[in-house]
């Protein structure tokens, strides 16, 4: 039996972590989703280091990251991502609240795989949240050894 597929959760605003749970777990989707509180984290959990070290979960499936945070943004993490060859396949969706222009270039000047805008209303986002989960977690084949360090 295939190991179930992982999601990476990079979001530093627990209401907003809160809710992207529940949709998830209204899709009853069985992935394990960790989660980072903000890119530093992230980067921690990718590279088997700090609260993270000698982790064996392997790659996630797909990281769902929020732009704006402390410590690390959302566009460096995707920047360090896309820069490293164990990293630049795993599909990343920018979760954010920017509307700005800006963001939006330079995510996909940076390798993004989907821009997401996290919806005032409650049930648009449950929905945005289950529909992305869904397909990259559930739908999406990564390619072959993506899931393992050096695969």
């Amino acid at each position: 039996m295939a190991p179930l597929k992982r999601i990476l959760l990079v979001e530093d605003n627990e209401r907003d972590l809160e809710l992207t749970m529940a949709a998830l777990d209204e899709h009853h989707l069985v992935n394990e989703v960790v989660v980072a509180r903000d890119g530093a984290e992230a980067l921690d959990y990718l590279y088997n280091r700090g609260k993270f070290a000698g982790h064996a979960n392997g790659f996630p499936v797909v990281v769902m990251l929020d732009l704006k945070m402390p410590k690390v943004d959302g566009l460096e993490v995707l920047r360090v991502m896309r820069s490293d060859p164990y990293f630049k396949h795993i599909p990343v969706v920018m979760i954010t609240s920017s509307r700005e222009e800006q963001d939006l270039v330079r995510s996909y000047e940076l390798g993004v795989n989907a821009y997401v805008v996290k919806p005032v209303d409650f049930t648009k986002f449950v929905e945005s949240v289950k529909q992305v989960g869904f397909f990259w977690a559930i739908v999406n084949e990564p390619p072959p050894g993506a899931m393992k360090r050096g695969g």
